[in-house]
Order: C-alpha cells, then sequence, then structure tokens
C-alpha cells in the first residue's frame, strides 16, 4: 500500500453535507426527468449532453477568473449536483490546470460533500505528476481508500526525482517491487540523474545496485555510465571514473561531452593536468567533436598549471574553426594575468574586441586587477576610463579593484577621491571597498581618515570583519597609540571575530615601542597559550626591549621560545646580545651566551 508514505497532513477533512436542492436553471435538464419516458430522454440526450459540456466549461471560467469563487459558486449555481464523481472529471479535463483542479477538488470535498472515489484520485493525481506537483501529488496520497495504480506510481518517480525528492522516490521503487513491477529503464535513469542532482550519490548507488537486481541493468547501458562516471568524480575517485569511461569506449560505446567535460574538470581539481590532454586527445580519436564547453573546461584546468598549454589549446580552437565567446577570452585573459603575462593577455583583450566580442564589466575588472597587481596604474586608469566612455557605469567590484590598486602603490589619496565618487555615480560600496581603502589609509598613516571610515562603515549597515580591525590595530601601535589598539583589539572579541595572529604582534611591537615589555611579555605568553606563533621580529624586538630594562630571566624565556619555533638570530641582534650580557660576569650570563651562540652555531 503505497499510502505508507508520511507526509504533512495539510488536507482539510471533507464536511459532508446534504444533497443540493434539483436545479432550477438554465442547466435543469441536466438532473430533471422527462415525463415523456424513455423515448423522450434518448430525444434530448445530445442537448443534456452539449448542456453538461458548456456548463463544465462555464464552471472553469469561473473557477479560473472569478476572485474568492468557493464564497459564491454554490449561491449562482444552488440545484446543480457539485457531487457527481462524472462532473470532477470533466472539470478536470477542461480546466487544463493542475493547482486550479486541485483546489476545486479540496473545495468539493469540504463544501459539497463530494466523496472521490478512485477514478477521480487518480486523475487528479496523474494531473499533478504531469505537472511536475509531486509534493502536491504526495498529499494526495494519504487520501482514504487511494491506492494509485504502478504505472501512475512510475511517473510519479519520475516526477519526484525533477523535484528533488530522490528519497522519496527510493520508497516509491520499494512499493513498486512489493507488488512485482519494474519499472522502465527510463525511470531508473530519471531518478540517477535526479540524485546526481542533489548531491546524493550514496542514492546513485543503491539506485544503481537495485537496477542490477531487476535485470534493467543487464545490458551496459552507456548512459547510465555516464551518471556513475559523475557520481564517481563527484566523490572524488576520478581515477575510476577514468577508468569505467575507458571499459566503455573499448566496448565500442561513447558517452556524451559532459561525461568528458566532468572527468576533465575532475583532474584539473586534483591538479592532473597530464591526464586532462589524455582525455581531450580521447574524446577527438572517438568522437571527434569537442565541444566549446569542453575546451572552457581544459583551459580553466590548464592555465592554472600551464599557461603555455592552456595557450596552445585555446589557439587549437581557432584552428579548429570553433568561434571562443566572450566568456572563453576572459577565461584565458584572466589565467594569463595572474601569471603576470601582460602582454600577451593585451594581445588577446584588442584581438577578442575586433572579432566583435565587447569585454564587459567583468572582463574589464580581470585587465583592471591584472595591471593593478603589476603596479601599472596608468594602464589601469586609461582602461578604466574606457570602461566608463564605452557606457558602463562600472560596478562595485570595479571601483573596490582600482581603490585596491590604487592602495597597495602608495596612492590612496587617489583612492579615497574615486571611493567618494561612488554613490554619486550610483555605486554601491560593500565592506571589501571600505577594507581596501581602510588599509591603503592606515598604510599610509592617515589614521583619522581610516577611523572615520570605520564608523561611517557601521552607519551604513555594514559589520566589520577581522580585516577592518587589523590594519587599524597596526596603524594605532605604528603610531604610539598601542592602548586604543588594545580596545580596537577587545571590541574585536566582544564581536566574536577570532583576531589574526599578526594583530597580537602589532601589539607586542607597540608596547615594546612605549617601554612596556613587561606587558608585552603578557601578550607573548598568551600566544603561547594559544598555540599562536608569533613573527620572528617580534620576538626580536622584545628581547632587545627586555635587555636593555635588564629583565634577563624574560630574555631567557623569549629566546628558549624563539628557538623552539626554529627561528634564528640576526647577527646584529646577536651583537647587541652579548653586548648586554658582557656586563655581567655569572653563570647566568654564560648560559645565555651559550644558548645563543650554541643555536646559531
Amino acid at each position: 500500500m503505497i499510502r505508507a508514505i508520511t507526509c504533512s497532513h495539510s488536507l482539510i477533512t471533507p464536511l459532508r453535507r446534504s444533497a443540493p436542492q434539483t436545479c432550477q436553471t438554465q442547466f435543469r435538464s441536466l438532473t430533471l426527468e422527462t415525463k415523456d419516458g424513455d423515448h423522450a430522454g434518448n430525444i434530448n440526450s445530445n442537448a443534456k449532453d452539449r448542456n453538461f459540456v458548456d456548463f463544465v466549461i462555464e464552471i472553469c471560467r469561473v473557477t479560473r477568473t472569478t476572485p474568492r469563487w468557493e464564497t459564491t459558486l454554490l449561491s449562482q449555481y444552488p440545484s446543480f449536483n457539485f457531487k457527481d464523481p462524472s462532473f470532477f472529471l470533466h472539470y478536470l479535463t477542461h480546466q487544463h490546470n493542475a493547482f486550479l483542479s486541485l483546489r476545486f477538488f479540496y473545495w468539493l470535498c469540504s463544501s459539497c460533500g463530494f466523496s472521490p472515489d478512485q477514478s477521480s484520485c487518480s486523475a487528479l493525481f496523474d494531473e499533478l505528476v504531469n505537472a511536475g506537483a509531486s509534493k502536491a501529488a504526495k498529499a494526495l496520497l494519504d487520501w482514504p481508500d487511494f491506492n494509485p495504480g504502478p504505472h501512475s506510481l512510475e511517473g510519479y518517480i519520475r516526477s519526484l526525482s525533477s523535484g528533488g525528492m530522490v528519497e522519496d522516490a527510493l520508497h516509491v521503487f520499494d512499493e513498486l517491487q512489493k507488488v512485482g513491477f519494474c519499472p522502465s529503464a527510463e525511470t531508473w535513469k530519471k531518478s540517477l540523474l535526479g540524485c546526481l542532482k542533489v548531491g546524493r550519490t550514496d542514492l546513485v548507488w543503491t539506485l544503481y545496485g537495485r537496477m542490477l537486481e531487476s535485470g534493467v541493468a543487464a545490458n551496459i547501458d552507456v548512459e547510465i555510465v555516464g551518471y556513475l562516471v559523475k557520481a564517481l568524480c563527484v566523490e572524488g575517485k576520478v581515477s575510476k571514473g577514468y577508468e569505467l569511461l575507458r571499459q566503455v569506449l573499448g566496448n565500442g560505446l561513447s558517452p556524451d561531452n559532459t561525461v568528458f567535460n566532468t572527468l576533465i574538470r575532475g583532474f584539473c581539481k586534483n591538479g592532473e593536468y597530464d591526464r586532462v590532454s589524455e582525455i581531450l586527445h580521447i574524446m577527438i580519436a572517438k568522437k571527434g567533436n569537442p565541444d566549446i564547453f569542453t575546451y572552457q573546461e581544459v583551459i580553466n584546468g590548464l592555465l592554472k598549471e600551464n599557461n603555455s598549454e592552456g595557450l596552445r589549446v585555446f589557439n587549437d580552437i581557432k584552428d579548429r574553426a570553433y568561434f571562443p565567446d566572450r566568456v572563453m577570452y576572459t577565461t584565458v585573459i584572466e589565467g594569463l594575468c595572474k601569471k603576470g603575462q601582460l602582454g600577451v593577455a593585451r594581445k588577446l583583450w584588442f584581438e577578442m574586441i575586433q572579432k566583435g566580442l565587447l569585454p564587459n564589466e567583468y572582463t574589464y575588472n580581470v585587465m583592471l586587477h591584472g595591471y593593478c597587481k603589476a603596479g601599472e596604474l596608468v594602464e589601469a586608469k586609461k582602461l578604466f576610463n574606457d570602461m566608463r566612455s564605452r557606457g558602463y557605469v562600472g560596478n562595485t567590484f570595479n571601483y573596490t579593484t582600482m581603490i585596491s590598486g590604487l592602495c597597495s602603490h602608495g596612492e590612496a589619496h587617489k583612492a579615497w577621491v574615486l571611493f567618494q565618487k561612488m554613490p554619486q555615480r550610483g555605486v554601491v560600496r560593500d565592506l571589501i571597498t571600505y577594507n581596501s581603502l581602510i588599509n591603503g589609509l592606515c598604510n599610509e598613516g592617515d589614521l583619522v581618515k581610516a577611523t572615520k571610515l570605520f564608523n561611517e562603515l557601521q552607519t551604513q549597515g555594514l559589520q566589520p570583519s577581522a580585516f577592518t580591525f587589523t590594519p587599524l590595530i597596526k596603524g594605532l601601535c605604528r603610531f604610539g597609540e598601542t592602548q586604543e589598539a588594545i580596545r580596537l583589539w577587545n571590541d574585536m572579541r566582544d564581536r566574536h571575530l577570532i583576531p589574526p595572529s599578526i594583530t597580537h604582534d602589532h601589539i607586542i611591537k607597540g608596547l615594546c615601542k612605549e617601554g612596556n615589555s613587561a606587558e608585552g611579555m603578557k601578550w607573548l605568553r598568551r600566544m603561547v597559550r594559544w598555540e599562536l606563533k608569533p613573527v620572528r621580529k617580534t620576538l626580536e624586538i622584545l628581547i632587545c626591549t627586555l635587555s636593555q630594562e635588564k629583565r634577563l630571566d624574560d630574555v631567557l624565556i623569549v629566546l628558549d621560545s624563539m628557538f623552539r619555533l626554529g627561528y634564528t638570530l640576526e647577527h646584529s641582534t646577536i651583537h647587541f646580545l652579548v653586548t648586554i650580557f658582557n656586563w655581567k660576569n655569572d653563570c647566568f650570563t654564560s648560559l645565555c651566551l651559550e644558548k645563543i651562540l650554541g643555536n646559531k652555531r
């Protein structure tokens, strides 16, 4: 009994009403008997049928166009027998809308005393399944005494699988198996595909095992094998997927391009680029028609590892008379920019434009990022202005890229001007935009503007991140306002943000600069307790400050921590310590010198 499937009970229990009065309207011939007997009934049968269909069509129109028809329909047709099962079946046929039919079904049951029979429920169930309304169909299964037939349930499986309800689909498979009904191979395939779409590779293998048991997959089906290869790739077992592909190819079968593309993507992700070229050559040898999406996957992967090979494949595409689109050009340009090959990237940029593929805002951003990364700010500004001259206002990413590039090369003041223009041009400033400019201003020592931005972003409804606090903490410590930096550090913790390890280093160096090495030692002990690794420069600064304050016990502790971390001392630090320790001639001094010089050796 399929009704055992659990679901939320959202159906309203039908209210039983007495039968409505006989019709006194223009449709009276549907319910009144003729006084002249059977002969008169036969004469009027055609007219009766026509009136009945006309009435059904009229009701379909009313329920489709009239708001809140549930409250007026009975009063409009007080004598019509809405309980007639054949009426609902005709309504379902003429309405051509599964959801309206379901709504009408519930209204009939709750307001008209309609008791649906098996045929009514089955017809509605099939209509919902065909419309892809698997959740509504599932709810209908709880209707009393409704048992859909095997073929209806097979359609239901396909609908569930398309809707991502793969566990429910597997349960229906079980129910059909109990009654000895085996769905078609197409239904199994639809379910395998549904499992893949929702990432349930475990159910892919469960279904495939049952297919083998049922004999459906007795012969190798290239489509099924394709699903299995994709499932293996999703699970990270790309090599096994490749083995399965080779087995299929050996049997004279060849999956579609999506299977090859999935393997290429998987090997690219694993960094196995030699396999990528191998699969591409196999694909050409077996099928001879790798498509633009195949080359997209190949280029994406190769450009991350080997620019020359990725560029070779890209040129090969053009030699094979394929027409690379803007996405592919952008992909290649981005890969070249990341590797610093701006000259080649610029050449492809103009080639793309000459072929009529105008860059969009994302393509512009790729080149902008490349120029900024290489420090070619003049070219970046020209490109940015070119983008605006072509009618692009520019988006948040474009402006943030420019602001970050300017700040990275000591031009935060120009970045500030560009930042102020963003709202004037209708461009939203996000947290990354604020963080980029705050970092640039702090590096150039303009803590006033940086603090202003920190307060402004919060008034704009943005929540500062750890990357917002870190440059401010660094700047404050650098300019002798360590206590304010510590206040910000505590504020970050109060917001449940994890302070980066480097913020501890900034504070220790700031405290040492102020001559407060004792407090600096407390922060170092905290770092050790939290298993954070201080940078070597921080420890050397702390050692020098402690030595100047004659805190030699603490110097030894810091030295021990430093050497445990694998650090060595700079020559200047060693010279400084030797000079300090030569002031005393005792065992303690000898121990320190032995530790320093022994570690150095």
